[in-house]
């Protein structure tokens, strides 16, 4: 028979897990996704099945729940496969260099880091999207930040903090219509109240990447005109290039599915590479399913698929110096997702095998337990979120548990509902990206920086954890701490 789960056997897949990641890094480094993670989340997953059957969890009930987990993440992955090719071809097709080409001419480099946050902003809240926002213009901004000579964690982390503004206040955004939905109250009412933690957290965000742009020494390594030379050379740069992103953007706003949005913005990226682009590529033949293209530069065949790179490494300046640009215009396309789809895959194994055995209601009961009072009640839900999230490796289970288990804390304090769905988005959907493993965190850093730098952004994404503390500092001051059925006007200290 099945018996409920104590603390003790709920954490221990937990601490397996922190154990192999810590190990992880000490031994492989950059590299430990590369396979290491993968295998650490699928013993620790083991683990949890194990426990799960000394408290007469069936294997079976396990393996559904895992096989659940994964199924939700279908679209996450497809988009993930979908950007990567979109990527590809908006590389190829000039789209990117076109971005880069223009920004550099714009934006300075002591401004870049808050022009990156408010750019992010505002496509984020078009969109309502922060994969998109890092899909479309992040990638772009992190090319135009290493031609400034600044650097791609630091670009990564404004463009995150960013894009994590925009989704979380833009009523197009999927969590930010969930955590009203899971807390009992309206959309508009939640974005409202978010403001109150939400805008301080993003002024503070805005003056610390300006602070940080003045205080930056751009990389003596890139000239700009050089860099710009070099497009030239390369590249058939046109305002017209535009247009690809545009229609992109405009039908997310449309509200037209990303998956449909995503292929439509790789198709005619393709379409532009053979408009704007014909001496990079010519049609050469089929193979299967795949296109594959000529590169005239290095004359080599390459898949549609497969890795898309520009050979435009190096520029000789008229002082005889050779410029290095390796990366500069270089991805990974469909091929260069697979990793992080293997890690996506894994961590939803994990957390459904977490979820079947009881333990994460285990976990978040006891955090509903340890604090007493209106701030503890704030403070157990905030440490419930990020402990789901490190658990399930999803940012909406990391809503959707925690919601349920804390609604009716809430409704018994006498608090209002939007308390709730305002301390989820704070501490759920925001934290996410910041742990390396869940589906967010996953997503961003290859998208943005690729394998390799998995982790450099996290000291930059200062909205992203700076937001659980403000919204514990504004539970701990009382400041608009709204109690049910007063005026939505009606404050108590």
């Amino acid at each position: 028979m099945k018996k409920q789960i104590s603390l003790l056997s709920a954490v221990i897949p937990v601490f397996v897990l922190v154990i192999l990641l810590i190990l992880n890094v000490k031994v492989f480094k950059d590299n430990a996704t590369g396979g290491a993670n993968q295998m650490a989340l699928l013993i620790s997953a083991s683990v949890a099945a194990i426990v799960g059957r000394f408290h007469g969890v069936s294997l079976k009930t396990i393996l559904e729940k895992v096989s659940h987990n994964i199924q939700t993440t279908a679209p996450a992955i497809l988009i993930l496969l979908l950007v990567g090719s979109l990527a590809g071809t908006w590389l190829l097709s000039g789209i990117i260099p076109a971005m880069i080409y223009y920004g550099l001419q714009v934006l300075n480099p002591q401004y870049f880091l808050a022009a990156c946050v408010i750019i992010s902003i505002i496509v984020s809240m078009a969109t309502g999207s922060s994969w998109t926002t890092s899909a479309t213009i992040g990638i772009a901004l992190i090319g135009i930040g290493n031609g400034l000579g600044i650097g791609s964690a630091m670009t990564a982390g404004a463009v995150i903090s960013g894009a994590y503004f925009g989704d979380k206040m833009s009523i197009l955004s999927d969590t930010t219509n969930l955590a009203p939905a899971m807390a009992g109250t309206d959309v508009y009412t939640h974005i409202k109240y978010m403001t109150i933690t939400t805008v301080p957290t993003i002024i503070i965000t805005l003056i610390f990447f300006f602070i940080l742009g003045l205080n930056t020494q751009a990389s003596s390594a890139i000239n700009q005109e050089a860099v710009l030379e070099l497009i030239r050379q390369n590249f058939s740069i046109s305002p017209w290039l535009f247009s690809v992103p545009l229609i992109v953007i405009a039908l997310i706003i449309a509200k037209v599915d990303p998956l449909p949005s995503l292929l439509a913005g790789t198709l005619l990226g393709g379409l532009a590479a053979f408009i704007f682009q014909p001496h990079l590529i010519q049609l050469a033949s089929s193979s299967g399913d795949s296109v594959v293209f000529f590169d005239y530069y290095n004359g080599v065949v390459q898949s549609m698929i497969g890795e898309t790179v520009i050979p435009v490494e190096e520029i000789t300046l008229s002082d005889g110096t050779r410029l290095n640009l390796q990366g500069l215009f270089e991805q990974g396309g469909m091929a260069g997702m697979l990793g992080t789809v293997w890690l996506i895959i894994c961590a939803m194994s994990f957390g459904g095998a977490m979820e079947a055995i009881g333990a994460l209601k285990q976990i978040s009961s006891f955090f509903l337990k340890l604090f007493h009072g209106v701030f503890g009640l704030f403070a157990s839900t905030v440490a419930s979120c990020l402990a789901v999230n490190i658990t399930t490796s999803d940012q909406y289970l990391s809503i959707v548990i925690p919601g349920e288990m804390f609604k009716q804390a809430y409704d018994d304090k006498n608090l209002a509902p939007e308390n709730l769905s305002r301390t989820l988005e704070d501490s759920a959907t925001v934290t996410s990206v910041l742990i390396p493993w869940n589906t967010c965190g996953a997503y961003h850093s290859k998208v943005l920086l690729g394998q390799s730098g998995l982790t450099s952004y996290i000291p930059y994404a200062i909205f992203n954890y700076l937001s659980p503390f403000m919204t514990l500092l504004v539970a701990l001051i009382g400041y608009k701490i709204r109690r049910k059925h007063e005026s939505k006007k009606s404050l108590i200290s």
